[in-house]
């Protein structure tokens, strides 16, 4: 299940300043990276604040969830940054809702999974990365968004008090949890055959709780992403599922055709008479 304890009123934080900033850059970068992900089966797990799919043009795509969607969230959200809806207008979308350590799909199923900090709001990170892997098809791509420790925002989780007095505003993750780095999941990646192929930091701003000082800081990101990019608050990972090919050995359908049979040369003696 969800770790309740870990997200501090969540739904309401994504409608503060820094929220709304963290969602347009997250929704940014899943629309340009599955615009260009082929395949027939895509899945979202959790985190509807952000459509992960909805620049995917597979045939079949759904939205897991393992536990009720806020029906109101809607209906209260603020107007986005970038003028696009953040969440679609009337019911939220769900169609499974389960278990994100126990996926209902066969196993080599889908093309693409999208996890929009999944791992940090999951019971057990390392179960739901195996079950992703078991549920990808060869080839199959995986998309993770992540909070990133080593930057301001992982020092506002590290330190609430040093937060409060800068005048940040409070974040969605409580004091103590555990973030998942970027050199830690990539190893966890690769552990299971799932080999890294692009990923990029973001959101470089302090997370100030009004819009006024979010703006001042706007050139912190143009900063960030040339002189320090690994110290973005968040980052978006894309890793492939890697299988061996294997070589499939059949029957001789044909024996190899015997070569044409040479006359032996016969030495005759003539005797003289």
């Amino acid at each position: 299940m969800a770790k309740e304890s870990a997200i501090i009123g969540i739904d309401e934080w994504l409608t503060t300043p820094p929220g709304r900033y963290l969602v347009a850059w997250e929704q940014a970068q899943l629309d340009r990276l599955v615009s260009n992900i082929f395949g027939y089966h895509a899945v979202q797990l959790g985190w509807p604040a952000v459509q992960g799919l909805r620049c995917n043009r597979m045939r079949h795509r759904w939205l897991v969830n393992d536990g009720p969607l806020n029906a109101g969230l809607a209906a209260s959200a603020p107007a986005p940054v970038d003028g696009a809806a953040i969440w679609p207008p009337g019911p939220l979308p769900l169609s499974v809702m389960s278990d994100y350590e126990t996926l209902p799909f066969p196993s080599a199923s889908l093309d693409l999974v999208v996890l929009p900090h999944t791992l940090e709001l999951a019971g057990d990170a390392h179960q739901t990365l195996r079950e992703v892997e078991r549920v990808l098809m060869p080839e199959g791509r995986v998309v993770v968004i992540g909070f990133n420790p080593a930057s301001l925002w992982g020092a506002y989780q590290a330190s609430a008090d040093v937060a409060g007095r800068l005048g940040w505003g409070s974040g969605p993750v409580s004091s103590g949890t555990e973030l998942i780095g970027w050199r830690r999941l990539r190893d966890w990646l690769r552990l299971l055959g799932l080999e890294f192929e692009s990923g990029r930091f973001g959101c470089y701003r302090p997370p100030f709780a009004t819009e006024r000082w979010l703006e001042r800081c706007a050139w912190f990101d143009d900063a960030g992403s040339r002189w320090w990019p690994v110290l973005g608050s968040a980052y978006v990972l894309v890793a492939v599922k890697r299988v061996r090919a294997m070589r499939l050995m059949g029957p001789a359908w044909r024996k190899k055709t015997q070569g044409a049979t040479v006359p032996a040369a016969v030495a005759r003696h003539h005797h003289e008479p």
